[in-house]
């Protein structure tokens, strides 16, 4: 390709790391077009969901003050209940991340003496900091009376359904956490069907537990969502997947009517619920989800492509290049703390935005090790744009998630693998 014969005029690469780049992509070809069919046919569901609601250009129009009668606002819930699996749907720019569309719930569904059970281990760093884990802060679950326990993944870094079930038959919990992704964890992320299966073994146990599922990172990646398996409630952010790297923030909240309106009512007030809320901007919300199916694509892109690469220069990868993608995120075992810090720094030269900065490592709320976080992104924190991080401890692995348009994130990987060979960290590999 022209491309490869110019990139090293234009950025300080080696040229066997192009040469090396190119053989990753054509071995990558089958994964991708794999990729490309579970696109395709969310690209027609999503523009189905947009036909059925009749999507018109006054729904883009902003709000203001108490918010009430947004037709804009109600119609883009309905597009998620739709797309996502539910019956109802809660969208809003007021809900600041993932963790807090979880917190929402979760402290919305649970009352004092209710008990709370993780069916896929311990949770991320931040959730687990909600819940009141170690360290405790103030306004955790926990704090509030909530009980909470949790089944330990098997020794593939699997969910166990037989202990799963034992849990919930005795524990009778209100609620179990299902999160898809892995957080800092090396365990798998989860399938759809996997899911399905958790969900059946819960419902089984208990009809009564609420099933929710942490969607983080896992939108549009298959061509079903937890919704469409049993969940009771998806939850996520919309500077992940569903924004499709143009909403500017906020997060979403689908599945049962009922469960909805509880977690509406926690988000504004009771009596209040969804029926207020003033929406700006909400044309990048409703643009970023239609979208989003081509983004999430790209960014599988980048992620297949990346494994491919790295696993060739030397380092171990999950998931590998071709295996089928539950998330979009690549973890990539760098081994050693310079390894995680150059491959952060030299991504971060090749982003489109913060170029000249230099990430460092930081003790950030929520988390019990430093962590280090690289990412130019349009949006302060969206891991749908290209972006990488990792905390600081064995085995120094990387989480490499996003990039809306995969021929900028070749660039970026290419200078992550060049800061690699500059600090003395990686060796031409010869054929």
């Amino acid at each position: 390709m022209d491309w490869y014969k110019d990139i090293s005029r234009f950025f300080p690469v080696a040229p066997w790391l192009v040469e090396k780049l190119e053989e990753a992509e054509n071995n990558s070809r089958e994964a991708i077009a794999a990729v490309n069919a579970v696109s395709d046919r969310n690209h027609f569901k999503v523009l189905r969901a947009f036909q059925k609601h009749e999507v018109n250009e006054y729904h883009f129009q902003d709000s203001t003050g108490y918010g009430y009668g947004d037709l804009g606002r109600s119609t883009l819930e309905r597009l998620f209940a739709s797309i996502f699996g539910g019956n109802a749907a809660l969208v809003r720019p007021q809900i600041v991340s993932g963790t807090h569309a979880l917190t929402l719930a979760l402290s919305a569904l649970l009352r004092p003496g209710d008990t709370l059970l993780s069916a896929c281990g311990r949770p991320y760093d931040t959730l687990a900091t909600v819940i009141g884990l170690v360290p405790r802060v103030a306004g955790s679950l926990r704090e509030w009376g909530i009980k909470y326990a949790e089944v330990a993944l098997d020794t593939r870094g699997r969910p166990d359904l037989v202990k799963i079930g034992e849990a919930v038959t005795s524990l009778r919990p209100r609620l179990c956490l299902i999160q898809r992704s892995r957080g800092y964890s090396l365990r798998p992320s989860l399938g759809i069907e996997e899911i399905a299966r958790i969900v059946g073994t819960i419902k089984e146990a208990n009809r009564e537990s609420v099933c929710l599922v942490d969607n983080c990172y896992g939108e549009l990646v298959e061509d079903k969502e937890p919704g469409e398996v049993g969940a009771d409630l998806v939850v996520g952010s919309l500077i992940k997947n569903p924004g499709g790297g143009l909403a500017p923030g906020g997060g979403y909240i689908v599945g049962r009517e009922d469960l909805v309106e509880v977690v509406a009512a926690r988000l504004t007030a009771p009596g209040l619920g969804g029926e207020l809320g003033a929406f700006t901007e909400k044309r990048l919300y409703y643009q970023g989800l239609y979208l989003a199916p081509l983004v999430v694509r790209e960014a599988l892109t980048g992620a297949i492509v990346a494994a491919a690469f790295f696993r060739d220069l030397g380092f171990n990868v999950d998931p590998l290049p071709g295996e089928r993608r539950r998330d979009i995120v690549q973890c990539i075992i760098l081994e050693k703390k310079e390894a995680l810090l150059a491959f952060c720094q030299g991504l971060q030269r090749g982003s489109p935005v913060e170029a000249g900065t230099l990430p460092e490592p930081a003790l950030l709320p929520g988390y019990k090790d430093e962590v280090i976080m690289a990412g130019g992104t349009f949006i302060q924190g969206s891991s749908i744009e290209l972006s990488a991080d990792g905390p600081l401890r064995p085995p120094y692995a990387v989480f490499l998630q996003g990039g809306q348009t995969y021929p900028y994130t070749r660039i970026a990987l290419l200078m992550a693998a060049q800061e690699l060979i500059n600090r003395g960290l990686l060796q031409e590999k010869r054929r």
